[in-house]
C-alpha cells in the first residue's frame, strides 16, 4: 500500500476554452471538478494502476468537505484530517485551439499546531502498513518549512520509504533527510542545484547533487521525459528516458502521473529500465487527458513501446 500526503488539497476546476484571450468574455466547451492537489494526483494515478493507496493530508471549509466527497466518488480511499479554515480552489483554462494552458491557484489555509499533530498521528497510523508515504506539494500557511524533513526522516526512523515532490526550501531540507526518492521537475531542480540546465551533462551533474544532499533516488521530471539517478543495492546508474512526442492537451500532473507509474513499476520489481520505461509513458499518457492524474491505461502501453532509455556516465569532477 502507498500512502499519499497532500498538505494543500484543492477543489479543481478545469474548463476548455478554445481562442481563449485574457480580456474578453468565453464560452466554456467543457468543464470538469475533480479533487486536486499533488499527493491526490498521484493517488488516482495509482488507483488507475491498480495499487492500494490511502490519499490522507489536510481539508477545511466546503471546499474541503466536496474534495473528500470527490475523492470517494472516485473510489479513492480517503482519509483527510479536517481543519477551521477553508481549502482552496484551482481553475485551470484549457485552450485547445492555442494549445496554451493557463492555471490560477489560490494560497490555501492557515493551519494551526494543534491541526498539524493531529495529521501526523494520521500518517504514524496509516504509515503501519504502508510500503511508502509520499509527501506532495506545497505546504500551507502555517506549517514550518522543515514539515516534510521532520515527517521523512521519522518514516526512514521506522523503516518506511519516504518519497518527497515538493519544491523551494520545503524540497532542499526534506532532500537532507535523506528520502528514498525525491522527484523535482526542470525548474525545481534548478533551484535546488543554483544553476540552469542547458545540456545533458548539467543534468547528471544535478543528479549527483541532489543525491548528495541526502536523496538516494533521484528523478529530474522533464516534459519529454526524465533524467534519473537510481540505486540498487550498492551500485548507482544514471539514465536518460524519452518518450515520442505526443499532442498535449493539459500537462497538468504529468509529473505526478510519472512518479506514480515509477512507483508502481518498483512494486511489481521490475528492472530500472523497465520501470523508467513505464513511468514515462504514464506521464506523456497523462499529457493527453483533461484533469490531473488521469490518463488511459491502454496509452500507457503503447507509448512505453517508443520509450528510449540511455544509460549515462557521471561526468568527472573537475580538478
Amino acid at each position: 500500500m502507498i500512502v499519499t500526503v497532500t498538505m494543500n488539497a484543492a477543489l479543481d476546476r478545469t474548463v476548455t476554452v478554445p481562442n481563449f484571450q485574457p480580456g474578453q468574455r468565453h464560452r466554456a466547451s467543457a468543464g470538469l471538478t475533480l479533487a486536486g492537489g499533488k499527493g491526490v494526483n498521484i493517488a488516482r494515478a495509482l488507483k488507475r494502476m491498480d495499487v492500494p493507496v490511502v490519499a490522507t493530508g489536510l481539508a477545511g471549509g466546503r471546499t474541503g468537505a466536496r474534495v473528500v466527497s470527490e475523492l470517494t466518488r472516485e473510489g479513492i480511499l480517503n482519509d483527510f484530517v479536517r481543519i477551521g479554515e477553508e481549502s482552496r480552489t484551482s481553475t485551470a483554462v484549457v485552450d485547445p485551439t492555442g494549445g496554451t494552458y493557463t492555471e490560477i491557484n489560490e494560497w490555501g489555509p492557515h493551519v494551526t499546531p494543534e491541526e498539524l499533530e493531529l495529521l501526523l498521528e494520521k500518517v504514524r497510523y496509516l504509515s503501519r502498513g504502508a510500503d511508502a508515504v509520499v509527501f506532495a506539494g506545497t505546504l500551507p500557511r502555517g506549517v514550518e518549512e522543515g514539515f516534510y524533513a521532520e515527517a521523512i526522516r521519522e518514516l526512514e526512523r521506522r523503516g518506511i520509504r519516504a518519497i518527497l515532490d515538493a519544491e523551494g526550501q520545503p524540497l532542499r531540507l526534506g532532500t537532507e533527510a535523506e528520502p528514498f526518492l525525491v522527484t523535482p521537475n526542470e525548474r525545481e531542480a534548478e533551484g535546488l542545484v543554483g544553476q540552469e540546465f542547458h545540456d545533458p551533462q548539467d543534468f547528471v551533474q544535478a543528479l549527483d547533487h541532489i543525491s548528495d544532499l541526502g536523496a538516494r533516488n533521484v528523478l529530474i521530471t522533464l516534459s519529454s521525459g526524465c533524467y534519473a539517478l537510481l540505486r540498487a543495492e550498492r551500485e548507482v546508474e544514471r539514465f536518460h528516458a524519452a518518450v515520442p512526442e505526443v499532442a498535449t492537451v493539459s500537462p497538468a500532473g504529468s509529473g505526478d502521473v510519472l512518479l506514480a507509474g515509477y512507483m508502481a513499476a518498483r512494486l511489481d520489481d521490475l528492472a530500472p529500465e523497465e520501470a523508467l520505461q513505464r513511468a514515462v509513458a504514464a506521464g506523456a499518457a497523462a499529457v493527453q487527458e483533461v484533469g490531473a492524474g488521469r490518463f488511459e491505461p491502454r496509452e500507457l502501453t503503447r507509448l512505453a513501446e517508443g520509450v528510449k532509455i540511455e544509460k549515462l556516465e557521471p561526468v568527472p569532477s573537475e580538478l
